[in-house]
């Protein structure tokens, strides 16, 4: 089980490099819970508290899964050197980016952002 360290750099830091299966079930845990929000929200009528308090978790989950999307997509560009800047294309692209950076292998060995991949195989 990671730490509360190696999770905020998966989901916070901009360095690094992840593997695709990180990459892919960092992305996938951000959505559901960007999901879970909404379905809650989705339960009360319009005007309630609880609807006003959801829609705010709503507004925030997805405010957090942004930059971690765009955090996760910069550790996963650095995996085949490419550089971070690149990531900001996800904010444009989206699910297209995501699918793709799903399938792009890594590179083997070491390059310019680091030795091997941060996260585990």
């Amino acid at each position: 089980m990671p730490d509360s360290t190696q999770l905020i750099w998966l989901f916070f830091s901009f360095s690094g490099r992840v593997n695709r299966a990180a990459y892919f079930l960092g992305g996938l845990f951000l959505l559901i819970v960007q999901f879970f929000a909404l379905y809650r929200f989705m339960q009360y009528e319009e005007g309630t508290a609880g609807s006003e308090t959801w829609a705010f978790v709503f507004f925030v989950a997805v405010i957090v899964a942004l930059i971690s999307n765009i955090a996760l997509a910069a550790k996963r560009l650095h995996d085949f050197g490419k550089p971070a800047p690149f990531a900001l294309l996800f904010v444009v692209a989206g699910i297209v980016m995501f699918i793709v950076l799903c399938f792009i292998p890594g590179d083997p060995g070491p390059n310019r952002y680091g030795e091997r991949t941060n996260a585990p195989a």
